[in-house]
């Protein structure tokens, strides 16, 4: 983590520089972000229809597009099964997990010092 003074000659504590945080936070902030990477680290490897199933209030545009980016930042995998009919399984990987972890701690916080959302359609 990067920390550096504020350069005006206080003698105040280096802060901390939160940009490294920035995409993540993009990332999780889009609709149902957290959702499907809660219900890909509890149940493992899993089919689209079955993850449609355990958010069926999103659309299936969303979740793809939510699929998309996990796989695309390397915290889910994709695996095509040269099957009839083919079957498409996503599931977390160690970076995706270890995302899951960290939340855990962040979403204890946010329990007890709840800030209200502000909805919108990402």
């Amino acid at each position: 983590m990067d920390s550096t003074g504020c350069g005006c000659g206080c003698d105040e504590p280096e802060i901390t520089y939160y940009e490294p945080l920035i995409g993540t936070l993009e990332l999780l902030a889009n609709k149902y972000a957290l959702e499907t990477i809660s219900v890909i680290d509890s149940h493992g490897p899993m089919r689209f229809a079955t993850l449609e199933a355990h958010l069926p209030e999103a659309s299936s545009s969303t979740l793809s597009n939510r699929l998309h980016e996990l796989v695309d930042e390397g915290l889910a995998t994709r695996t095509q099964y040269d099957e009839v009919p083919q079957r498409v399984e996503y599931e977390l990987t160690d970076r995706g997990h270890e995302l899951q972890a960290v939340l855990e701690p962040l979403l204890e916080w946010a329990s007890t010092h709840e800030i209200p959302a502000q909805l919108h359609e990402s």
